[in-house]
């Protein structure tokens, strides 16, 4: 049986607590879901619902949100070999607001620092930087110090080996300002092969909401793969050779949250199978539609059956 590792996220983690009420503000919430959160971390998930052997480079506290944190990669196929601990500090917990159910609203717990964003040299598996065949990082990563450094000396490490993305994931709360971000975010990308991000988070990145100028600048620093997400209008799918976009498919939504991890994940597939760039979105699309439709993000993730079975209904 083959063993070998063959995708690691590095990021952030979390407890997320959902509202079993939806279309309420959080003062009439009466009950919470628990489930495992984190854009890594749901990342990692979601490939490893896909058949993908996945492990998570993070840190949580010592508490028992901690422990439920490894038991919960575990459980889901994820390994959590890499998950530290940092002494002193609380693992996350992140409530959201189903209203709107679209675009819930977050409340991040994460004072003074998250676990995840004190990622030292000390915490990272060298070795496994070097030689996995996909290496996922995060714009989240980079927002502060000392998991910032740990992360440039990570992708310097990896000088483009193999499949390197970087999820933009911008989240405004997490930056002193737009100009810091888009350095940071910015200085990645020239480290990177793969670049995923919704319009939002490209306009961070390259000064541009515009898909198809956000995706000439990407790919202008050495990207070989830009996915730009256009929410209802698609997926903007570029490379050198080629761009195109992929259509959206259509459910009903129940909640927004997880599913651009849904879509990270199933990325990560479609690239260790060596898919073509249109059908690697194809599916990622149908992946996250089938979360946005679910209340959940991690628990929420699909197997290969269902994506196939959306997309056969479209097609």
């Amino acid at each position: 049986m083959n063993t070998r590792l063959e995708a690691l996220t590095v990021g952030r983690v979390g407890v997320d607590l959902y509202p079993e009420q939806s279309g309420v503000p959080l003062a009439g919430v009466s009950t919470f879901a628990k489930s495992l959160g984190g854009t890594a971390t749901n990342v990692a998930v979601a490939a490893a619902r896909l058949g993908r052997r996945t492990a998570v480079l993070t840190k949580v506290g010592p508490d028992g949100f901690g422990d439920y944190v490894r038991q919960a990669l575990a459980g889901f196929g994820v390994s959590p070999e890499f998950v530290g601990t940092a002494p002193d500090l609380l693992t996350p917990v992140v409530f959201c607001e189903l209203n709107p159910p679209a675009d819930p609203p977050l409340l991040f717990y994460r004072l003074p620092i998250a676990p995840d964003l004190t990622l030292t040299e000390a915490d990272v598996p060298w070795d496994v930087v070097e030689d996995v065949p996909l290496l996922w990082v995060t714009g989240t990563g980079v927002c502060t110090e000392p998991a910032r450094s740990t992360q440039r000396k990570i992708l310097q490490r990896r000088a483009r080996r193999g499949h390197t993305v970087l999820d933009l994931d911008y989240r405004p709360m997490f930056w002193s300002d737009v100009d810091t971000a888009r350095a940071e975010i910015g200085w990645m990308l020239d480290h990177v092969t793969v670049a995923v991000g919704n319009r939002a988070e490209v306009e961070v990145a390259v000064g541009t909401a515009d898909p198809d100028e956000a995706a000439d600048r990407l790919l202008a620093r050495g990207i070989s793969l830009a996915l730009v997400k256009k929410g209802a209008d698609g997926v903007l799918v570029a490379t050198p050779e080629h761009r195109e976009t992929v259509t959206p498919q259509r459910v009903e939504v129940v909640c927004g949250l997880g599913a651009g991890d849904a879509f990270g994940g199933s990325v990560i597939n479609g690239l260790l199978a060596g898919w073509d760039p249109a059908t690697i979105a194809r599916h990622a699309n149908a992946a996250g539609a089938i979360v946005a439709s679910r209340l959940a993000c991690a628990d929420a993730m699909p197997d290969a059956g269902e994506i196939e079975e959306l997309l056969s209904l479209v097609d």
